[in-house]
């Protein structure tokens, strides 16, 4: 069976968005530097983006998160899950309720039960391989809470937002994580953590 991993790009200073993300900002003011690993041509950032997006099976996500993909500036044919990989995993987003129209249907289910739930459909849909939470912030802090995360992934991007969406905020529950692999590109340091 595949591993669950919580995978994100952060910047130096915490936050996986600038200020003000939205639909028609994207990552917000300076978050678009947050993957500029993602469309590099380095060859240690490709083989990472390049491997992660083959082991994945599934993917989990936010509503924040999927009105920014879903938006008018989002994932197209050419740019999607894996950046210009263009990957198709089945995609689970974790809301309360549903929007009423998608521009990308034919990738997305809603899931309104929590992202416990959205956890166990994406295993059952990735079979052996990972199912990704990859954001944003506030379902991968739920899926970690849950104890519902095997590695956390991250891409420390040098980049210094000075605000926006912090990964983790002063309630986060304090735990160890075992640092199992470190790679170094010009464009960001991959992190991943075993979490047990």
């Amino acid at each position: 069976m595949g591993k669950v991993v919580a995978d994100i790009s952060v910047s130096l200073d915490g936050y996986v968005t600038g200020p003000d993300p939205g639909p028609d900002s994207g990552l917000g003011s300076g978050g678009e530097g947050l993957h500029t690993w993602a469309f590099s041509t380095d060859p240690v950032d490709r083989q990472v983006l390049a491997s992660a997006t083959d082991a994945t099976g599934a993917v989990v996500m936010g509503r924040h998160l999927f009105d920014i993909v879903d938006g008018p500036h989002g994932w197209n044919d050419e740019v999607g899950y894996g950046a210009g990989l263009a990957a198709a995993p089945p995609v689970l987003v974790v809301t309360r309720r549903p929007p009423e129209t998608v521009r990308l249907a034919d990738r997305f289910t809603f899931v309104v039960d929590g992202v416990r739930s959205a956890i166990s459909t994406a295993r059952a849909m990735a079979e052996e391989r990972d199912v990704v939470v990859m954001g944003g912030a506030q379902v991968i802090r739920g899926a970690m809470a849950a104890d519902a995360v095997d590695e956390l992934r991250l891409h420390l991007s040098p980049v210094l937002l000075g605000g926006g969406t912090p990964l983790f905020d002063a309630g986060v529950s304090p735990r160890t994580l075992r640092q199992i692999h470190v790679r170094v590109s010009p464009h960001a340091t991959h992190l991943t953590y075993r979490v047990d």
